[in-house]
């Protein structure tokens, strides 16, 4: 037998010996290891290696509904190589040591192993720590892995994948809350990711010890990783999706305005806020309220003198339009009389040490234990504690410091053993799913007891495919210009990582914002699908009044405008749901082979028609931002011009930058105070003159229930055509979801002429259009097929 190969203490594959076909797999059986190749389909193929016998295959990270469907999948063999084809893919494996190269169907490289898999034994811990490493390509540019504090382009960085209370995080501190090791690579304008699934401490290298290396590791486990291919880094956004999942669609409420503090209580100060909002006309759907309602920090109680009727309160709060969302921790406090801790001590729901004790630690009520959520008894028995919030009428839960996190140490220590669904493993291998699986269970159990009526679930930390379950925020923040772009690029980021629904703690949790940069905060966070003011207990207040008349007329009207947003967003919402594409995309994610997209970082489009970008820095009036390729309006003042170069911005206090795709159909509810507040009868579609054929999409269900998911929806795909002399909007439905809706006001945007008339199905409307400020307005039928402007 031929001695393999060794550097120190890595060692390498050997030669590989045979290989064999079996259900719809290739196994390859190298002297020292072992592979199996799979296609997920003709665009992503799994790596996955085993060092003695594979074990029972098993993840977290992957939708239970994933279905393989590859097109072609088969091998052929040469005298030095095996070549393994998709449709899309040729992936080359060599035989005297197991690299890997793959190709797309052209011949283009698009991934090479440099060192490929090796292993190193972990003596002190058990196991072994596995590695692989990639070549990287020259200009190759690297973005991912959640929400890393980082620059976009996560080129010469080493990053690392380790679940941790990061409480005022700064720029490039690692690691934050969440584990998502997956990242993309472009270069040569191809797009292509790596899903690393692989739950142990993970670390990811771009280049910072090599330049010319891209490495991955785990501290333990398999080397098991997806290679996605796009070419397109929007597909490998969906393909991931499709591997990891996708949320199921929110209650509208949910993308309204939440306002949250550490804390509002008693219930007087609660109502005292729902008031205020209501008196001073400034939108709003849902109030939080953290771990002060609780008695004595107990999940699952109240504090009965700050709270002394909970259904009363919300069946109040509801009646004004407000939705109720409680926060809800993993640490159990020890207290022989608390109901919920007896029961999880009876029954052994509770994480031990390796000598058996009870992992033990201090958090907000004093000496806990905590539940293993990675055992499905206790997470059913989790699920069934929501059964009375779900009664009194909370709508949602939010789960925190479910890093896990433990004042003083930090986390639980490595020894902390885990069912990890019958699998027996150390908090080594748990870590970075603890979170998720908390999550997990509160969604299982809120949508138990709620039926068919949609709920909300936001958790601070989880692992891919966490977007399954729950939303998500970028942690504690700072009051800070700095810390407003930080959200910028993390909030892309965990975009373009499969969670799309996530925001952040608008003002910063930590520390006193001004007036001006509450406002500039308020207004980039219109565009994070989370929209939530937040603010610490000892920070000062934050709600949108505290700033003055002036200032609060400012975050009234961008409040505003993201409830005129809604059925836009919530249509975006429907895209990533239905095919996973990233609500926030950068600007590379618009146009990759623009080179100025990957340094122009700042900018992001939202959906597929809005391009946005935040004010970052005092007594700013404007910016420079750039524009990608095509033509672009301005939103407010309709001016419109080509893009592909940077263009100086006029932006006063009372709006940032927002600009709309030409051709776009952009549209519009009336001001709310709250979601389904009223009966719209007439929704706006702003439509935007376009030279090439364009269009929009306007989803419909009744924002409520899950009928949607049986059909009970419609899409309406509305197309533009138009030329100097012409302009048509041709509508297509599908669906029989009838909405409250009778008509559509076309407000068009950018003619080169003034309308006469129009022909609506054809026929022959005499009256001409309204003339509007630079556009022009008409009312139709929500149903029509055919509008045409006549000149």
């Amino acid at each position: 037998m031929e001695v393999a190969k060794k550097a120190g203490l890595k060692f390498f594959p050997s030669s590989i010996t045979n290989y064999y076909h079996l259900d719809g797999n290739y196994y390859f059986n190298f002297q020292n290891c072992k592979l199996v190749v799979s296609a997920i389909n003709d665009n992503v193929l799994r790596f996955r290696y085993a060092i003695n016998q594979f074990t029972q295959d098993f993840s977290y990270a992957i939708d239970p509904k994933l279905k393989r469907n590859c097109l072609r999948f088969e091998l052929q063999e040469h005298d030095e190589f095996y070549t393994i084809f998709t449709a899309a893919l040729i992936c080359k494996i060599e035989k005297a040591d197991g690299l890997i190269t793959i190709y797309d169907m052209r011949g283009n490289l698009i991934s090479e192993d440099e060192t490929g898999f090796h292993w190193e034994p972990n003596p002190n811990q058990g196991g072994n720590y596995v590695y692989c490493s990639k070549k990287n390509h020259p200009g190759e540019c690297f973005f991912g892995l959640g929400d890393k504090t980082s620059d976009l382009n996560l080129s010469g960085k080493r990053l690392i994948n380790w679940g941790t209370d990061t409480y005022g995080f700064g720029i490039d501190q690692d690691p934050l809350y969440r584990n998502i090791p997956f990242y993309y690579g472009l270069h040569n304008g191809i797009g292509y990711g790596m899903f690393f699934d692989n739950t142990f401490r993970s670390f990811f290298d771009f280049g910072y010890q090599d330049n010319s290396l891209v490495s991955f590791w785990g501290e333990g486990g398999e080397m098991n990783y997806y290679f996605i291919y796009g070419p397109q880094l929007i597909n490998v956004a969906e393909q991931y999706a499709h591997i990891t999942g996708v949320p199921e669609m929110p209650p509208l409420w949910a993308l309204g305005y939440h306002q949250s503090k550490w804390s509002y209580y008693p219930e007087l100060k609660v109502k005292e806020i729902a008031n205020e909002f209501r008196s001073r006309n400034i939108p709003c759907d849902v109030i939080h309220l953290d771990i002060d309602y609780m008695d004595g920090f107990r999940c699952f109680t109240w504090d009965k003198e700050r709270f002394p009727e909970p259904s009363r309160m919300i069946a109040d709060l509801k009646a004004q339009g407000f939705n109720v969302v409680l926060i809800v921790d993993p640490g159990i406090k020890i207290d022989p009389e608390y109901a919920v801790y007896k029961e999880a001590l009876e029954k052994g729901y509770f994480c031990l040490r390796s000598d058996g004790d009870l992992m033990h630690g201090k958090v907000w009520p004093g000496d806990c234990n905590f539940p293993d959520f990675t055992d499905p008894e206790v997470r059913l028995w989790w699920a069934g504690l929501f059964k009375e919030y779900v009664e009194q009428g909370v709508k949602g839960f939010w789960n925190d410091m479910n890093e896990p996190a433990v004042f003083d140490i930090g986390t639980f220590p490595d020894d902390v053993r885990h069912s990890y669904d019958g699998f027996k493993v150390s908090h080594r291998r748990a870590h970075n799913v603890y979170g998720m699986q908390m999550a997990r269970a509160t969604k299982e159990g809120v949508s138990k007891f709620m039926g068919n009526e949609r709920n909300f679930v936001l958790t601070r930390s989880g692992y891919s495919g966490m977007q399954r379950y729950s939303a998500t925020w970028t942690g504690d923040n700072i009051a800070s210009w700095e810390h407003l772009l930080l959200a910028d690029l993390q909030c892309q980021r965990l975009s373009i990582s499969g969670v799309s629904f996530c925001g952040t703690d608008i003002g910063g949790f930590i520390g006193q914002p001004d007036g001006e940069l509450f406002v500039r905060y308020i207004q980039m966070a219109i565009f994070h699908p989370f929209f939530r003011g937040h603010s610490s207990s000892d920070q000062g207040d934050k709600e949108p009044w505290v700033y003055g008349s002036t200032y609060e007329g400012y975050i009234r009207k961008a409040i505003e405008l993201r409830y005129q947003l809604l059925p836009y967003i919530y249509t975006t919402f429907y895209q990533h749901v239905s095919a996973g594409t990233p609500m926030i995309r950068p600007l590379s994610f618009y146009d990759q082979f623009d080179s100025k997209t990957l340094s122009h970082q700042e900018e992001f489009v939202f959906g597929d028609n809005l391009l946005a970008c935040p004010i970052k820095s005092s007594n700013s009036v404007g910016r420079t931002m750039y524009f990608p390729d095509g033509m672009w309006y301005n939103y407010y003042t309709g001016e419109h011009f080509k893009g592909g170069k940077e263009k100086w911005v006029d932006a006063p206090m009372d709006h940032s930058p927002i600009f709309v795709k030409a051709g776009a159909v952009l549209p519009h509810y009336p001001v709310q105070q709250y979601a389904n507040e009223k009966v719209i009868d007439t929704i706006t579609l702003h439509v935007y003159h376009g030279k090439n054929r364009h269009g929009g999409l306007l989803y419909e269900d009744d924002g409520k229930t899950d009928w949607y998911k049986d059909g009970d929806f419609c899409l309406r795909t509305f197309c533009v055509l138009g030329n100097r002399k012409e302009y048509r909007l041709l509508q297509y439905r599908k669906g029989p979801y009838d909405s409250p809706c009778k008509e559509f006001t076309l407000d068009f945007h950018g003619l080169t002429f003034e309308p006469k008339g129009y022909m609506l199905d054809g026929n022959f409307i005499e009256a001409p259009c309204i003339h509007k400020a630079k556009s022009y307005s008409i009312t139709v039928p929500k149903n029509f097929k055919k509008v045409e402007l006549v000149q």
